[in-house]
């Protein structure tokens, strides 16, 4: 039984427009480099084992990837760890475009603080 929430992304839209949430991006540097949801923080999966402790203090935290699957495994991996309300956008920046939402471009090449402000 999964222990995180999946969310589509015309649910995922209306969540971030009416509440704050940290949009996570899971997926590798040069996938982001094409573009990303506006207002996604990029932590790599791969680096979510030094990262996640950043993810703690926020209320709604809200994964994401190509398809899907890697980010279903960085919010089954941030529930083992004490994060709470965590989402999973269920085929991910895929299915993002196919719903008629687009991507930006991530400008910002230093590193994002994760913590709730």
């Amino acid at each position: 039984m999964k222990s995180y929430i999946e969310i589509d992304a015309i649910e995922l839209f209306s969540l971030i427009t009416k509440t704050k949430v940290l949009l996570v991006d899971v997926r590798n540097s040069d996938d982001v480099d094409r573009g990303m949801i506006s207002g996604a923080h990029h932590v790599q999966l791969s680096m979510l084992p030094l990262e996640y402790t950043k993810l703690l203090n926020n209320e709604t935290v809200i994964f994401y990837c190509h398809s899907g699957i890697r980010s279903a495994h960085a919010a089954d991996y941030a529930i083992s760890k004490g994060v709470k309300n965590v989402y999973n956008l269920v085929g991910g920046v895929v299915a993002w475009n196919n719903a008629g939402f687009s991507l930006v471009k991530n400008t910002n090449a230093e590193k994002i603080n994760l913590a709730k402000t």
